[in-house]
């Protein structure tokens, strides 16, 4: 009898019938690869363990078992991606973090691979995979001479290999896709951070700097002609108080850029409403707290207002903005929107793509609602953080 060829689903092939069709011959194939797989898997194991232990008295034999226990996550690799092509298991790659940690210097690698739970799960497959591939290896052999029981037996036992997989290949409930999360949020705040250096660094470089160099040139020159040319002396001191003042105002931005005095002293009410007064439409601005959240998230919902602001000056075409803020449980919600033009994206160059980066590196949410044609409102959700303690605190505020 034959089968007409069906396309699997995620979950698995089609129900199995008495029929030798593909799914039967890629399980079968699975079924009597099990033996060799399960015998260099078992040795390796083994080998490792044995010597890693035995050594360990030594100061290689600790390093050896790190290094075995990634070369465990290779064969779990391997054993993921014949799963996949010949069984259809379809599971998520568990977090590679225990292996991109060699940059912080070497115990922080040997103690993240030795505490690696997904190379130990990796070896216990290996481990406990010999019996089970002798098994297979020789119940296919026999079903295949008494082939009617063969779609049937191939079904249950390539059935029992999924159960494995999913078990002990597959990432360990949401904590390694939360590790994994949590990598690359912090890549995302370091270059966030270097990035900011880099601009303070320039704003310095290009803006006071400059001035100041200039001042210095020019009051050298008025000193030079204080006695021989008086008026253009005082003409040059006039110029050099002008220029004081010009880079006094640069100073106080880039200072306000990094972190602003109102924020600090007087808190997000106040520090929104300034940045509020210095939009080019009007804008009401709404702050309901029951107090003030720790000091990163405060300065992360300020700079988070004062980005979307400035896009609704720049880009908008707006002729009134709104911020709202509040509390709700243990979240810090923001709610900027306008009456313009709408169109706004996540790739359209106005920075959104950056802030939903920064606000995700802090277990954040931006959503961006922007129709064509407007309006626009933009949603961003922070964890509240107590200012005292440092720690989220349920309670408090009003209702989303």
């Amino acid at each position: 009898m034959t089968m007409s060829p069906q396309v699997p689903s995620n979950d698995g092939p089609p129900p199995v019938r008495f029929a030798f069709g593909r799914w039967t011959w890629k399980e079968v194939a699975h079924l009597l690869s099990n033996f060799p797989m399960a015998v260099v898997g078992f040795v390796y194991t083994v080998l490792m363990i044995a010597i890693g232990v035995g050594l360990a008295v030594t100061v290689v034999g600790l390093p050896l078992l790190a290094a075995g226990l990634q070369g465990s996550r290779l064969i779990g690799r391997a054993e993921r991606k014949r799963a996949r092509k010949l069984l259809g298991v379809r599971v998520d790659e568990p977090s590679p973090a225990a292996l991109g940690r060699r940059d912080e210097g070497f115990f922080a690698w040997l103690w993240s691979s030795l505490m690696d739970p997904v190379a130990w799960r990796s070896a216990l497959y290996s481990f406990v995979r010999l019996p089970w591939g002798i098994l297979t290896f020789v119940v296919t052999l026999l079903c295949l001479v008494l082939w009617p029981a063969l779609p049937y037996t191939s079904r249950l036992m390539a059935n029992a290999d999924r159960a494995m997989v999913r078990g002990l290949l597959s990432p360990s409930d949401d904590l390694e896709r939360r590790i994994a999360e949590l990598e690359s949020d912090r890549g995302v705040v370091v270059d966030t951070a270097a990035a900011d250096l880099r601009r303070i660094e320039r704003d310095l470089h290009d803006g006071a700097q400059a001035r100041l160099v200039a001042l210095a040139m020019g009051l050298g020159l008025a000193k030079e002609k204080l006695t021989d040319d008086p008026e253009a002396a005082a003409r040059m001191v006039d110029e050099a108080h002008g220029e004081v003042k010009v880079a006094l105002q640069e100073l106080r931005d880039l200072a306000r850029g990094i972190h602003p005095a109102v924020l600090t002293d007087r808190g997000l009410d106040a520090a929104l409403s300034a940045i509020a007064s210095r939009c080019t439409v009007p804008v009401t601005v709404r702050v309901d707290l029951p107090g003030r959240p720790a000091q990163a998230i405060e300065g992360i919902a300020y700079f988070t207002v004062s980005e979307l602001l400035q896009n609704v000056s720049k880009h908008s075409a707006a002729t009134r903005a709104s911020v709202d803020v509040w509390r709700t449980g243990d979240r810090l919600l923001l709610q900027v929107g306008d009456d313009g033009r709408g169109g706004a994206s996540m790739d359209g160059g106005t920075g959104m793509a950056g802030l939903a980066e920064r606000l995700d590196a802090v277990d954040g949410v931006f959503v961006l609602d922007s129709p064509v044609g407007g309006p626009t409102t933009v949603t961003a959700e922070l964890p509240w953080r107590d200012r005292e303690t440092g720690r989220s605190a349920a309670g408090g505020g009003r209702a989303a």
